[in-house]
């Protein structure tokens, strides 16, 4: 997910002074009421920037047509902001997240409720470290059985399919590759497909 700068720990009672310093839940995070976007990271805040920048969201609302075309029968398929609860501890808010209809249970008012079959964090040179490190481990230790990265630079996708509670990576899609997955037969699209679509801006 695309932001400004490299999401920062808070002291949450800075912000909240009824809210423990450490070991939040989702509780306390729900109950934050301010004007920042949150993500909970092993029961404590990380701040994250109010807002991607515009060829981040070109390239998710690309994503998101292609994959709908194909697989909306068969899968729910949710776009950021939304909350991803994989445990009282830990909220992320991926960029784009996919469900198969047979879990819909999974699906709440308040968020994605348990591990989705796949997530899409696409980066930037300030968060590469946080999607390709932290996150890919922590959607490896929720079990989340695929998980992918987009470059919006290069134009390419790197796909990670869960072995032994590790992410293995299996393919880089770029051009006129056809992205497929086995967890996820319905899919199939080109990056170029995306790219192709995009503006360049100054």
């Amino acid at each position: 997910m695309e932001k400004d700068k490299e999401p920062r720990k808070l002291n949450a009672g800075s912000q909240q002074p009824h809210m423990r310093e450490q070991g939040l839940t989702y509780n306390d995070y729900a109950a934050m009421d301010d004007d920042h976007r949150y993500e909970l990271v092993d029961g404590q805040l990380e701040l994250m920037s109010p807002a991607p920048m515009v060829r981040h969201q070109l390239i998710s609302t690309e994503l998101l047509s292609k994959l709908r075309d194909t697989c909306y029968s068969d899968y729910i398929i949710v776009q950021a902001p939304v909350d991803l609860i994989v445990s009282p501890q830990h909220v992320r808010q991926p960029d784009l997240i996919m469900i198969h209809r047979s879990r819909m249970h999974i699906i709440t008012q308040r968020g994605i409720m348990g591990p989705p079959d796949l997530v899409v964090e696409i980066v930037s040179p300030s968060t590469l470290r946080r999607d390709k490190v932290d996150k890919r481990k922590a959607y490896a230790q929720f079990q989340v059985p695929e998980y992918w990265i987009v470059e919006p630079t290069l134009g390419i996708l790197e796909q990670y399919v869960l072995h032994d509670h590790r992410y293995e990576l299996v393919n880089v899609y770029q051009e006129d590759e056809l992205v497929q997955s086995n967890h996820v037969p319905c899919i199939r699209f080109s990056m170029s497909e995306i790219m192709d679509n995009i503006p360049h801006f100054e």
